[in-house]
């Protein structure tokens, strides 16, 4: 029998233990290894193992892969005497199956260093001894394959061998619609995640000069947060009780939802816990299978684009060890399948032109088996086609029961996506839910630091869009949607928000309106010509839709049109502008949107609305404006009398009434206000005149009406002091009412007269002498929202802690003290000394609250909120360390004990209560809680 380690010169290797490593194999099965290694290149063994050929090659070949490694261990500074540690490793690595077939590989022709890349992830995998930080796979693989091509060519036995494969070779290569297979090249694929998402993308968006040109998404992206949603999708709860009995007769609603069933499913999801995305993604064990839904902008898109930039950004020698990203755009992977490029996800990443990088199938398949992968199938709902969207869900259905290790996660827009299909395949959906205060901060601050090198501007522009973002209810609802945030980001740039929020709609809509491709849907209805109906033309319909709605029985409240006056909306505008087929054609646009919902959405049972109240708000100014300005329609008197005069009590109203006066010229907005303050509002609790204060922010030039603006400073700095003519208990409704209108005064002089001189005087003259307590603490709440940065702010706070004689004011202050002075110091302990040693309860109610939220790792905290429990002497103070303990410590291993000891034991009836409320909220499913 021939000597194997002879023969591959084994016995003449020094420096390590070769014989060690392939004694094993040569006394063994050679010839089952052999056909192993060289699957790649041999399809047929008949007759070869006759001759020493093959067995000599493989040997020689693992000899060379082995004194490479040796190699690179001593180049990473791997002692000689330590190199014997890595025997048994390498024996068990080298007679894997996979590595077998890897380093086998080397012999086919179109062998690359770049198809090894899975040598270190089966070392991994195999939990072998760890390699040293040094140590260079990549260098390992591309000589090995050098010693191989030189071990080709010194033997003839082995050329011709090869050569008798040939044929075998060419049907294979044919059979490669490219003629050349894909690599697996992980570096390759993490370039090209990079380069086609690394990027913020804002083509759609109006972006001025070069600040955004190289914005990178994964720096300015926010981690959205979730909730799981079981049974009926959210967007169905909102909805008007009539509306739902329509959905219910047209079978738009899965199954027959009664309004009791409707009723627990709102109540079951607003019950569930909000938590971050990224947590959910990370609990694989619980999550493998996941459907995330959102709205149009809510940042679907992004979040797939964000984890597999995290995994591009990562160094090579940390990716082997994450899950392979594939990021599949469903409307991508629909149209190369439609053309026959693709019949299936694995070769549309193999061969499709859609992908991001080709990735070799068979290498791919084998990352699947594994579940080494995180595939991600992005828009649902951009697979217009009902049929062929039935398609993609089966075969998503169908990826996940071949490779049932794999996390997949698939998103869509939550209009018109039914549940029930993948719901049993077994995917847990949750809903996106709009960015929160922190998260819009979080968002607002990385923006300015990414795309501003002025320091004075970048705080004078991050601060201004900050507070539009605080005082307008309107911009805040839309700065929840990550896509219209940025456009207020960019807008807020040149031009001033809130005032110029009108902009920043038509801007929005414009960019909402771009995706509705009307020149599609005319270029695929042959009946149709393909007429130009553009952007314009659409804010037209939608202006007519919106004034529709403000028409309807619930007003501006409802948000709801039938299908019928949409296609009539349409068609009536569509003749105007001289469009032939006009109603074939709106029924054309109609349909459009039941298949993806714009700027308008399809709610089923053939009723349409606006995405966000917001627009239709918006549409409906306009269109006022458009009567008053554009066709003449309505005149100045009309557009107080009927429009203003008629709707001012009304605060759905009010949004659209502040966008009139924005729209038009300041002088038409002087006189609106004027006659707003005329009207006779006490019994509505002056409504008139602090809508007429809102106005005055929305004109463009206050200058123009100085008297005006004067006369009404004065009227609203007499509501600070306003009161009834008669007496009335202290703390009933009476005076609940004149609190409400005095606080009301403070708040609307110190947010639309921010900008003159004379308004921080006068706010700091209420809070140190006004005879009223809530006129001081909306006064203190102003100047820490409006002047945090003025020197006297602090000092005036502190004095109002040790001077203010009344306790509410005192709460608000220290409140206000440790939410915005965090960086501050000293104001840490000064909380900590009047969380123990204030005299008033109130204040160490509020030290205690702002020391748990604010400073909750500081290391002091949770001991001082445990010595507050048994030791304050108020219940308010007690009860409030408790909730804070409970809320903030909820993951401790002694939270529940603890509290299950007040629960028995405290002599305190406030502290029992707070615990039993906080282990029934916090610790339901506890299998001791209940008894």
């Amino acid at each position: 029998m021939l000597d194997w380690l002879v023969a591959w010169g084994v016995s003449s290797a020094v420096g390590f233990a070769f014989k060690e490593v392939l004694a094993p194999l040569a006394k063994g099965a050679l010839e089952d290894y052999t056909k192993d290694f060289f699957k790649e290149r041999i399809k047929d063994f008949t007759g070869l193992f006759e001759k020493d050929t093959l067995q000599t090659v493989t040997g020689k070949a693992l000899k060379e892969f082995l004194a490479l490694v040796q190699d690179k261990l001593a180049e990473a500074d791997v002692p000689e005497e330590d190199l014997p540690q890595y025997v048994k490793p390498l024996k068990q690595f080298i007679t894997n199956p996979r590595v077998r077939g890897i380093l086998g590989g080397a012999f086919a022709e179109n062998s690359h260093h770049s198809h090894y890349s899975a040598l270190p992830i089966i070392w991994q995998e195999l939990n072998l001894l760890a390699l040293p930080d040094g140590f260079n796979w990549e260098l390992v693989t591309k000589l090995y394959l050098k010693k191989v091509k030189a071990l080709i060519r010194e033997s003839d036995e082995l050329r011709e061998i090869f050569d008798s494969q040939q044929l075998a070779a060419i049907a294979e290569n044919t059979r490669e619609l490219a003629g050349i297979i894909p690599a697996f090249d992980l570096r390759q694929y993490q370039e090209g995640i990079l380069e086609k998402y690394g990027n913020l993308k804002l083509d759609s968006l109006d972006t001025d000069g070069a600040a955004y040109n190289r914005l990178k998404l994964w720096k300015i992206f926010i981690p959205q947060n979730v909730r799981f949603v079981d049974g009926l999708l959210p967007q169905v709860y909102q909805l008007p009780k009539e509306h739902l009995r329509r959905m219910r007769d047209s079978k738009d609603i899965e199954g027959d939802i009664e309004e009791v069933d409707l009723e627990r499913y709102r109540r079951a999801y607003g019950e569930q816990a909000i938590c971050s995305v990224l947590d959910i993604i990370n609990d694989k064990p619980n999550h493998r299978y996941l459907v995330i839904l959102g709205d149009p902008g809510a940042g679907k898109s992004s979040l797939l684009q964000y984890l597999a930039l995290n995994w591009a950004n990562s160094p090579l020698n940390n990716v082997i060890s994450l899950p392979i990203p594939l990021l599949i755009e469903l409307r991508t992977y629909m149209r190369n399948r439609d053309n026959g490029n693709c019949h299936n996800f694995l070769e549309f990443f193999h061969q499709s032109s859609g992908a991001i990088s080709h990735l070799n199938q068979h290498q791919l398949q084998e990352q699947l088996k594994t579940g080494k992968v995180l595939v991600m199938f992005d828009g649902l709902d951009e697979v217009f086609d009902p049929g062929k969207r039935e398609d993609v869900i089966t075969d998503i259905h169908r990826f996940t029961n071949e490779y049932p290790n794999v996390q997949v996660i698939v998103t869509s827009r939550v209009i018109g996506y039914k549940p029930q299909r993948l719901r049993d395949a077994e995917f847990h959906h949750f809903m996106l839910q709009d960015l929160d205060e922190k998260q819009i901060e979080h968002f607002v601050y990385r923006w300015h630091e990414l795309t501003f090198s002025d320091e004075a501007d970048k705080l004078r522009k991050k601060e201004r869009l900050q507070r539009a973002i605080n005082t307008s209810k309107a911009i805040q609802e839309l700065a929840g949607n990550p896509l219209l945030l940025t456009m207020m980001a960019i807008l807020n740039r040149n031009q001033e928000l809130p005032r110029d929020r009108a902009e920043l709609y038509n801007q929005s809509s414009r960019l909402l309106l771009h995706q509705w491709d009307v020149e599609r849907a005319l270029i695929e209805d042959a009946r149709l010509e393909p007429n130009t109906i553009d952007y314009k033309d659409k804010q037209a319909i939608l202006r007519l839709v919106a004034y529709q709605m403000q028409g309807n029985t619930k007003g501006l409240a409802g948000n709801l049109i039938s299908a019928t006056d949409l296609e009539r909306i349409i068609t009536d505008y569509l003749k105007t502008i001289e469009v032939s087929q006009a109603r074939i054609l709106a029924r054309v646009l109609r349909n459009q949107l039941r298949s993806r919902n714009f700027i308008l959405c399809d709610l089923g049972a053939d009723y349409y609305a606006f995405i966000h109240r917001t627009f239709l708000e918006y549409f409906c100014a306009w269109e006022f404006v458009w009567q008053f300005k554009e066709t003449q329609t309505l005149s100045l008197t009309q557009l107080k009398e009927e429009v203003f005069g008629k709707h001012w009590q009304d605060e759905s109203w009010h949004e659209v009434l502040r966008l009139i006066i924005g729209m038009v010229e300041s002088s038409f907005g002087g006189e609106i206000i004027e006659y707003l303050r005329s009207q006779s509002g006490e019994s509505e609790k002056f409504a008139n005149v602090f809508l007429a204060a809102d106005c005055l922010s929305e004109v463009r030039n206050r200058n123009l009406i100085a008297d005006t603006d004067g006369e009404l400073l004065v009227q609203i700095k007499g509501l600070t002091k306003y009161d009834l003519s008669y007496s009335y208990e202290k703390y009933g409704d009476e005076a609940k009412l004149v609190r409400e209108i005095r606080v009301k005064a403070v708040n609307a002089i110190a947010i639309n007269w921010q900008d003159d001189p004379n308004t921080l005087p006068w706010l700091k003259e209420r809070v140190t002498n006004d005879d009223n307590s809530a006129v001081r603490y909306a006064a203190v709440e102003q100047i820490v929202f409006g002047w945090q940065d003025d020197s006297d702010t602090l000092p005036l706070l502190k004095q109002t802690v040790t001077s203010d004689y009344n306790s509410i004011v005192r709460y608000v202050a220290v409140r206000q003290i440790a939410f915005n002075w965090q960086d501050d110091p000293d104001i840490l302990p000064l909380l900590k000394k009047w969380a123990t040693s204030h005299d008033d309860e109130f204040v160490r109610q509020a030290a205690v609250q702002g020391i748990a939220e604010e400073w909750k790792d500081d290391p002091d905290t949770l001991p001082l909120l445990k010595e507050r429990v048994t030791n304050d002497d108020h219940w308010a103070v007690r009860r409030a360390a408790v909730e804070a303990i409970a809320e903030g410590w909820k993951d401790a291993p002694d939270t529940l004990p603890l509290l299950k000891e007040w629960v028995t034991n405290d002599d305190d009836s406030f502290v029992r209560l707070a615990a039993v409320e906080a282990i029934a909220e916090g610790w339901k499913d506890a299998p001791d809680t209940l008894p």
